[in-house]
């Protein structure tokens, strides 16, 4: 439900400002397009947080190109979740 509402966001973005701001997007995919396979492919956890690393590195020194979303989970989370599964229950 929250990766549906996400997308829906995304998709609005799409529609009503993107045209407004323009195409101005230093990567391929764009952000958006980006944003939206991440939240299909990694669901709403990791799909922002692949978003939102992803807006943080558009910057005017950024050398921008092919950026694709990584079929793997990123990182970050794998490391929790490999600890998580080996602790025994209490």
């Amino acid at each position: 439900m929250i990766r549906a509402a996400l997308i829906g966001l995304v998709k609005g973005y799409r529609l009503v400002l993107s045209p407004w701001l323009g195409s101005a997007c230093r990567f391929t995919p764009t952000c958006s397009a980006y944003s939206l396979e991440a939240l299909e492919r990694h669901g709403a956890g990791w799909g922002s947080y692949l978003t939102l690393a992803r807006i943080a590195r558009c910057h005017p020194w950024c050398a921008g190109g092919h950026d694709p979303v990584p079929h793997a989970k990123p990182a970050l989370f794998t490391r929790f979740e490999a600890r998580a599964s080996t602790k025994e229950p209490s």
